[in-house]
Protein backbone atom coordinates (compact mmCIF):
# COMPACT_ATOMS: atom_id res chain seq x y z
CA UNK A 1 0.00 0.00 0.00
CA UNK A 2 1.07 3.76 0.08
CA UNK A 3 1.35 5.39 3.18
CA UNK A 4 1.81 8.90 3.51
CA UNK A 5 3.30 10.34 6.38
CA UNK A 6 2.86 14.08 7.37
CA UNK A 7 5.06 16.14 9.95
CA UNK A 8 4.06 19.31 10.89
CA UNK A 9 7.39 19.95 13.06
CA UNK A 10 9.19 22.98 14.74
CA UNK A 11 11.11 23.91 11.43
CA UNK A 12 9.10 22.32 8.38
CA UNK A 13 5.40 20.47 7.54
CA UNK A 14 6.75 17.68 5.61
CA UNK A 15 4.88 14.99 3.62
CA UNK A 16 6.35 11.62 3.31
CA UNK A 17 4.66 9.05 0.94
CA UNK A 18 6.35 5.97 1.26
CA UNK A 19 5.40 2.23 -0.89
CA UNK A 20 4.83 -0.04 2.30
CA UNK A 21 3.48 -3.44 3.46
CA UNK A 22 4.36 -5.77 6.78
CA UNK A 23 7.81 -6.98 6.92
CA UNK A 24 9.58 -5.33 4.23
CA UNK A 25 11.34 -1.95 4.41
CA UNK A 26 9.50 1.27 3.36
CA UNK A 27 10.35 2.44 -0.18
CA UNK A 28 10.26 6.85 -0.23
CA UNK A 29 8.13 7.35 -3.26
CA UNK A 30 7.27 10.99 -2.71
CA UNK A 31 8.52 14.43 -0.57
CA UNK A 32 6.88 17.07 0.03
CA UNK A 33 8.07 19.75 2.14
CA UNK A 34 7.32 23.64 3.48
CA UNK A 35 9.58 25.78 5.69
CA UNK A 36 7.13 27.37 8.31
CA UNK A 37 9.23 27.38 11.44
CA UNK A 38 6.41 27.03 13.94
CA UNK A 39 9.12 27.51 16.90
CA UNK A 40 9.43 30.68 15.70
CA UNK A 41 6.09 32.00 15.12
CA UNK A 42 4.83 32.05 18.63
CA UNK A 43 4.12 35.10 20.43
CA UNK A 44 4.98 36.23 24.03
CA UNK A 45 1.86 34.29 25.31
CA UNK A 46 3.37 31.11 23.84
CA UNK A 47 0.66 31.46 21.07
CA UNK A 48 1.09 30.68 17.17
CA UNK A 49 -0.36 33.95 15.99
CA UNK A 50 -3.10 34.19 13.60
CA UNK A 51 -0.70 34.43 10.30
CA UNK A 52 0.90 31.57 11.58
CA UNK A 53 -2.05 29.28 11.58
CA UNK A 54 -3.16 30.89 8.49
CA UNK A 55 -0.05 29.55 7.30
CA UNK A 56 -0.25 26.49 8.64
CA UNK A 57 -3.96 25.30 7.47
CA UNK A 58 -2.80 26.20 3.82
CA UNK A 59 0.16 24.02 3.73
CA UNK A 60 -1.60 21.16 5.02
CA UNK A 61 -4.02 21.84 2.34
CA UNK A 62 -0.99 21.73 -0.13
CA UNK A 63 0.37 18.58 1.73
CA UNK A 64 -3.22 16.98 1.06
CA UNK A 65 -3.35 17.74 -2.56
CA UNK A 66 -0.07 16.35 -2.98
CA UNK A 67 -0.77 13.30 -1.25
CA UNK A 68 -4.07 12.98 -3.12
CA UNK A 69 -1.95 13.44 -6.63
CA UNK A 70 0.38 10.59 -5.53
CA UNK A 71 -2.03 8.09 -4.42
CA UNK A 72 -1.56 7.66 -0.81
CA UNK A 73 -4.24 5.31 0.31
CA UNK A 74 -4.01 5.64 4.57
CA UNK A 75 -2.57 8.93 5.54
CA UNK A 76 -0.55 9.28 8.73
CA UNK A 77 -0.39 13.22 10.34
CA UNK A 78 1.06 14.20 13.69
CA UNK A 79 2.01 17.15 15.35
CA UNK A 80 5.64 17.52 17.08
CA UNK A 81 6.92 20.25 19.73
CA UNK A 82 5.83 23.47 18.39
CA UNK A 83 1.95 22.65 18.22
CA UNK A 84 2.14 20.67 21.16
CA UNK A 85 3.65 23.44 23.45
CA UNK A 86 1.78 25.94 22.03
CA UNK A 87 -1.19 27.87 23.95
CA UNK A 88 -3.78 27.74 21.82
CA UNK A 89 -2.68 24.32 20.93
CA UNK A 90 -6.48 23.14 20.75
CA UNK A 91 -7.03 25.90 19.14
CA UNK A 92 -5.09 26.06 16.29
CA UNK A 93 -5.65 21.30 15.76
CA UNK A 94 -9.59 22.30 15.65
CA UNK A 95 -9.03 24.62 13.25
CA UNK A 96 -6.95 22.60 11.38
CA UNK A 97 -9.55 20.16 11.48
CA UNK A 98 -12.62 22.74 10.20
CA UNK A 99 -10.46 23.51 7.60
CA UNK A 100 -8.64 20.45 6.18
CA UNK A 101 -10.54 17.58 7.60
CA UNK A 102 -7.27 16.29 8.94
CA UNK A 103 -7.12 15.03 12.33
CA UNK A 104 -3.35 15.84 13.56
CA UNK A 105 -2.08 13.49 16.50
CA UNK A 106 0.31 15.50 18.96
CA UNK A 107 3.14 13.84 20.02
CA UNK A 108 4.34 13.84 23.20
CA UNK A 109 8.20 14.39 23.81
CA UNK A 110 8.56 10.78 25.02
CA UNK A 111 6.59 9.14 21.84
CA UNK A 112 8.86 10.85 19.48
CA UNK A 113 12.31 9.76 21.11
CA UNK A 114 9.98 6.64 20.96
CA UNK A 115 9.50 6.51 17.30
CA UNK A 116 12.96 7.76 16.28
CA UNK A 117 14.27 4.91 18.58
CA UNK A 118 12.27 2.14 16.95
CA UNK A 119 13.79 3.81 13.42
CA UNK A 120 17.30 3.59 14.70
CA UNK A 121 16.75 0.33 15.69
CA UNK A 122 15.15 -1.50 12.90
CA UNK A 123 17.80 0.51 10.22
CA UNK A 124 20.73 -0.78 12.44
CA UNK A 125 19.74 -4.46 13.27
CA UNK A 126 20.49 -6.35 16.40
CA UNK A 127 23.90 -6.90 16.21
CA UNK A 128 23.90 -3.10 16.58
CA UNK A 129 23.15 -4.01 20.61
CA UNK A 130 22.91 -1.06 23.06
CA UNK A 131 21.93 1.54 21.34
CA UNK A 132 22.27 5.42 22.58
CA UNK A 133 19.82 7.53 20.21
CA UNK A 134 19.96 11.62 19.61
CA UNK A 135 17.83 13.91 17.82
CA UNK A 136 17.71 17.92 17.74
CA UNK A 137 14.76 19.04 15.78
CA UNK A 138 13.62 22.73 15.92
CA UNK A 139 11.93 22.35 19.06
CA UNK A 140 13.56 19.92 21.07
CA UNK A 141 16.33 17.42 21.63
CA UNK A 142 15.42 13.67 22.24
CA UNK A 143 17.30 11.23 23.55
CA UNK A 144 16.73 7.97 23.75
CA UNK A 145 18.80 4.26 25.25
CA UNK A 146 18.08 0.59 24.96
CA UNK A 147 18.49 -2.73 23.60
CA UNK A 148 15.45 -3.76 22.78
CA UNK A 149 12.77 -1.96 19.69
CA UNK A 150 11.42 -0.05 22.91
CA UNK A 151 13.99 2.63 24.63
CA UNK A 152 15.03 1.61 28.25
CA UNK A 153 14.85 5.52 28.97
CA UNK A 154 13.72 8.51 26.97
CA UNK A 155 13.49 11.99 27.33
CA UNK A 156 12.83 14.83 25.71
CA UNK A 157 14.42 18.35 26.09
CA UNK A 158 13.15 22.16 24.94
CA UNK A 159 16.81 22.10 23.57
CA UNK A 160 15.54 22.56 19.70
CA UNK A 161 17.80 24.47 17.20
CA UNK A 162 15.30 26.85 16.30
CA UNK A 163 13.98 27.41 19.37
CA UNK A 164 16.77 28.03 21.23
CA UNK A 165 18.18 30.58 18.04
CA UNK A 166 15.09 32.99 18.07
CA UNK A 167 15.14 32.78 22.39
CA UNK A 168 18.66 33.61 22.80
CA UNK A 169 20.98 34.29 20.16
CA UNK A 170 19.76 37.51 18.51
CA UNK A 171 22.47 38.65 16.91
CA UNK A 172 23.95 37.81 13.52
CA UNK A 173 26.44 36.99 14.03
CA UNK A 174 25.68 36.13 18.06
CA UNK A 175 27.53 38.08 20.82
CA UNK A 176 30.06 35.84 22.24
CA UNK A 177 27.72 36.92 25.85
CA UNK A 178 24.61 34.97 24.23
CA UNK A 179 26.62 32.18 22.98
CA UNK A 180 28.29 31.72 26.19
CA UNK A 181 24.74 31.76 27.99
CA UNK A 182 23.17 29.58 25.64
CA UNK A 183 26.46 26.75 26.64
CA UNK A 184 25.76 27.05 29.76
CA UNK A 185 21.98 26.74 29.22
CA UNK A 186 22.41 23.26 27.26
CA UNK A 187 24.62 21.63 29.11
CA UNK A 188 22.72 22.58 32.42
CA UNK A 189 19.60 20.86 30.90
CA UNK A 190 21.33 17.98 29.47
CA UNK A 191 23.53 17.51 32.75
CA UNK A 192 20.22 16.73 34.84
CA UNK A 193 19.42 13.66 32.42
CA UNK A 194 22.91 11.85 32.02
CA UNK A 195 22.49 9.94 35.88
CA UNK A 196 19.14 8.40 34.00
CA UNK A 197 21.29 6.92 31.30
CA UNK A 198 24.34 5.92 33.02
CA UNK A 199 22.78 3.52 35.44
CA UNK A 200 21.96 1.11 32.43
CA UNK A 201 25.76 1.31 31.40
CA UNK A 202 27.80 2.51 28.04
CA UNK A 203 26.10 2.46 25.19
CA UNK A 204 27.46 -0.25 22.04
CA UNK A 205 26.60 2.15 19.40
CA UNK A 206 25.68 5.83 19.41
CA UNK A 207 23.52 7.08 16.68
CA UNK A 208 21.91 11.19 15.50
CA UNK A 209 19.25 11.55 13.23
CA UNK A 210 17.74 14.94 12.39
CA UNK A 211 19.11 17.50 9.76
CA UNK A 212 21.19 19.56 12.23
CA UNK A 213 23.36 16.65 12.84
CA UNK A 214 23.70 15.76 9.09
CA UNK A 215 24.74 19.41 8.52
CA UNK A 216 27.01 19.26 10.87
CA UNK A 217 28.07 15.90 9.48
CA UNK A 218 28.35 17.33 6.41
CA UNK A 219 30.56 20.29 7.15
CA UNK A 220 32.99 18.13 9.37
CA UNK A 221 33.72 16.07 6.40
CA UNK A 222 31.13 13.68 5.67
CA UNK A 223 29.50 12.23 2.74
CA UNK A 224 27.22 14.07 0.40
CA UNK A 225 23.43 13.26 0.56
CA UNK A 226 23.80 12.66 -3.38
CA UNK A 227 26.58 9.41 -2.42
CA UNK A 228 23.16 7.62 -1.35
CA UNK A 229 21.65 6.54 1.90
CA UNK A 230 23.43 3.16 2.65
CA UNK A 231 27.23 5.76 2.47
CA UNK A 232 28.29 5.71 6.11
CA UNK A 233 28.33 9.34 8.01
CA UNK A 234 30.24 9.95 11.23
CA UNK A 235 30.49 13.22 13.16
CA UNK A 236 33.48 13.18 15.28
CA UNK A 237 33.37 15.56 18.63
CA UNK A 238 36.61 16.77 17.93
CA UNK A 239 35.67 17.64 14.93
CA UNK A 240 32.57 19.02 16.00
CA UNK A 241 34.48 21.01 18.39
CA UNK A 242 36.41 22.36 16.37
CA UNK A 243 33.72 23.98 14.07
CA UNK A 244 31.66 25.37 17.06
CA UNK A 245 33.91 28.84 17.36
CA UNK A 246 34.12 29.22 13.60
CA UNK A 247 30.07 28.61 13.38
CA UNK A 248 30.02 31.44 16.22
CA UNK A 249 32.26 33.88 14.42
CA UNK A 250 29.99 33.88 10.95
CA UNK A 251 26.99 35.30 10.00
CA UNK A 252 23.82 33.60 8.58
CA UNK A 253 25.06 33.94 5.06
CA UNK A 254 28.38 32.69 5.76
CA UNK A 255 26.92 29.71 7.12
CA UNK A 256 24.49 29.22 4.39
CA UNK A 257 27.72 28.94 1.84
CA UNK A 258 29.29 25.81 3.50
CA UNK A 259 28.54 22.20 2.11
CA UNK A 260 25.28 20.76 2.81
CA UNK A 261 24.06 23.62 4.89
CA UNK A 262 20.48 24.82 3.65
CA UNK A 263 19.52 28.62 3.87
CA UNK A 264 16.72 28.09 5.54
CA UNK A 265 18.51 26.19 8.88
CA UNK A 266 21.50 28.17 8.52
CA UNK A 267 20.61 30.46 11.58
CA UNK A 268 20.34 27.52 13.73
CA UNK A 269 22.78 25.93 12.71
CA UNK A 270 25.09 27.35 15.78
CA UNK A 271 22.63 26.40 18.19
CA UNK A 272 22.33 22.91 16.89
CA UNK A 273 25.97 22.57 17.62
CA UNK A 274 26.24 24.11 21.08
CA UNK A 275 23.31 21.64 21.82
CA UNK A 276 25.24 18.49 19.65
CA UNK A 277 28.19 19.13 20.93
CA UNK A 278 27.45 19.51 24.93
CA UNK A 279 25.44 16.25 24.63
CA UNK A 280 28.63 14.68 22.85
CA UNK A 281 30.57 15.77 25.61
CA UNK A 282 28.42 15.02 28.66
CA UNK A 283 27.48 11.46 27.20
CA UNK A 284 31.12 10.87 26.69
CA UNK A 285 30.38 9.85 22.84
CA UNK A 286 33.58 10.67 21.00
CA UNK A 287 32.08 9.70 17.63
CA UNK A 288 28.42 9.05 16.35
CA UNK A 289 26.69 7.65 13.04
CA UNK A 290 24.22 9.51 10.97
CA UNK A 291 21.12 7.41 10.29
CA UNK A 292 18.68 8.66 7.51
CA UNK A 293 15.78 7.15 9.56
CA UNK A 294 14.01 8.77 11.77
CA UNK A 295 10.74 9.70 13.19
CA UNK A 296 8.70 9.81 10.17
CA UNK A 297 9.82 6.64 9.11
CA UNK A 298 9.26 5.39 13.37
CA UNK A 299 5.40 6.50 12.48
CA UNK A 300 5.03 4.04 9.34
CA UNK A 301 6.86 1.36 11.06
CA UNK A 302 4.95 1.30 14.18
CA UNK A 303 1.85 1.59 11.26
CA UNK A 304 3.10 -1.34 9.93
CA UNK A 305 3.47 -3.52 12.66
CA UNK A 306 0.10 -2.94 13.54
CA UNK A 307 -1.36 -4.10 10.00
CA UNK A 308 0.16 -7.19 10.94
CA UNK A 309 0.90 -9.83 8.42
CA UNK A 310 -0.94 -9.65 5.04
Amino acid sequence: MRLGVLDVGSNTVHLLVVDAHPGARPLPAHSHKAELRLAQLLDEDGAIGPDGVDRLVAVVREALQAAEDKGVEDLLPFATSAVREASNADDVLARVREETGVELTVLSGAEEARLTFLAVRRWFGWSAGKLLVLDIGGGSLEIAYGIDEEPDTAVSLPLGAGRLTAARLPGDPPHPDDVRALRRHVRTEIARTVGDFSRFGAPDHVVATSKTFRQLARIAGAARSAEGLYVQRELKRASLEAWVPRLAAMTTAERAELPGVSEGRANQLLAGALVAEAAMDLFHVESLEICPWALREGVILRRLDHMGPV
